[in-house]
């Protein structure tokens, strides 16, 4: 008999699980946490390499870019059909927003007791500075070869035509979300008229709403699923060498603000 054809229990390999952790904002630019064209390497490399039995999501994300948030979901959607791998979502702290629009393209979503889903919906902030120039003697000069170049400019009053528009393109961005988050969800979901009002809850109530599937934590949910022999290989974005020296103070401040902002909004 050949060593081929012995089935020999030590010779057998252990299942992997690939572990993709996406932690922070959802923006464009180099220094954003989260975009696709920053994660599209790591998360290829997770669903290619090494035949993984699974892919794992550990979301912690208040939200922000509706664009990149469909980008990445989508990316990962396309490599879990293309490879035949399941992908379980973990919420920690929070999966709001963009964060939850990462969570919904997983097979399955568990989230903590204590962790913030939710926030379907859709935010524009900005600040108007028009009185602050106008005491300073600054005037304002804007020239446009048509209307509706130059909409909700923060160093001129606003416009309530300016305020339409938006809302309206906020309305139509928010029936994306609603119709994606519908598509990925089901059946599971309940019929709560403030699911899609941009409220949040927790855990529990998240689960009870259909909004994730249970309330577990990463490691012991998928050792449940794929034996206590499973092998975790983790993934997490590298930080370029300038963050890593901290040559990039500035720009690194900005973003810490801008985030710290956003978790904020939930209390964390």
């Amino acid at each position: 008999m050949g060593l081929m054809s012995l089935k020999l229990p030590f010779l057998k390999s252990r299942p992997r699980v690939a572990v993709i952790r996406l932690q922070g904002m959802i923006a464009t630019g180099p220094r954003a946490p989260l975009n696709d064209a920053a994660l599209a390497p790591m998360i290829e490399k997770a669903f290619r390499k090494g035949k993984p039995a699974a892919v794992a999501l550990i979301i912690n994300s208040p939200g922000g870019s509706p664009v990149q948030s469909a980008l990445i979901a989508d990316r990962i959607r396309r490599l879990s059909q293309e490879k035949n791998i399941p992908v379980h979502a973990f919420v920690e702290d929070v999966a709001a927003s963009g964060g939850y629009w990462l969570a919904a393209a997983a097979d399955d979503i568990h989230a903590d007791p204590a962790s913030i889903v939710g926030s379907i919906g859709v935010i524009s902030a900005g600040f108007g500075a028009h009185d602050f120039i106008s005491r300073h003697g600054i005037e304002r000069r804007v020239y446009t070869s048509v209307k509706s170049k130059s909409m909700l400019d923060p160093f001129q009053p606003e416009k309530p035509e300016d305020v339409a528009r938006l809302k309206e393109i906020l309305g139509d961005m928010h029936t994306v979300f609603e119709a994606y988050v519908r598509d990925r969800r089901g059946d599971k979901l309940q019929n709560d008229p403030d699911l899609f009002s941009g409220r949040v809850w927790m855990g529990q109530k998240a689960m009870e709403l259909g909004l994730v599937d249970g309330l577990a934590r990463a490691e012991p949910r998928l050792k449940e699923l794929y034996g206590d022999k499973v092998r975790f290989i983790r993934y997490d974005r590298r930080r370029g060498i300038m963050q890593r020296f901290g040559l990039s103070l500035m720009g690194d401040a900005v973003n810490a603000i801008e985030e710290r902002a956003a978790y904020a909004r939930f209390g964390l």
